[in-house]
């Protein structure tokens, strides 16, 4: 008998979800606290107390799975990003350090100026 692709997903996600909490229940105490999501306590380095939420989801893709989700382009994607934003960074930076030369030149000409003056 075969079973329906949504009670398919649902077996995956839950045997997943089982197979991390046991991951991640390392002498910790692991809450389930949805049905797709269980969290554990954790302790920064400052002694700050806090929880880690995992969430486990299967997703249809977009559209309503009309269009199946695709890990490997979502990684490509993100990775396409992630440089896009580093190089932002780096013209934003070049653009800081050119007005931080451009501003000095200014004050130094300023200075001059008003020593003539007097």
């Amino acid at each position: 008998m075969t079973i329906s692709r949504k009670k398919e997903r649902e077996i995956l996600k839950e045997t997943y979800l089982e197979k991390l909490m046991t991951f991640c229940a390392n002498d910790e105490d692991v809450l389930r606290v949805k049905s797709n999501e269980f969290c554990f306590p954790v302790v920064g380095c400052n002694d700050n107390e806090d929880f880690i939420v995992i969430t486990v989801k299967i997703p249809t893709g977009a559209n309503k799975g009309t269009e199946p989700y695709d890990g490997y382009e979502m990684a490509e994607e993100y990775e396409r990003k992630m440089k896009e934003k580093k190089i932002k960074a780096q013209k934003k930076e070049e653009e800081k350090k050119r007005k931080i030369e451009r501003d000095k030149k200014r004050r130094e000409k300023e200075k001059e100026i008003s020593e003539k003056k007097k």
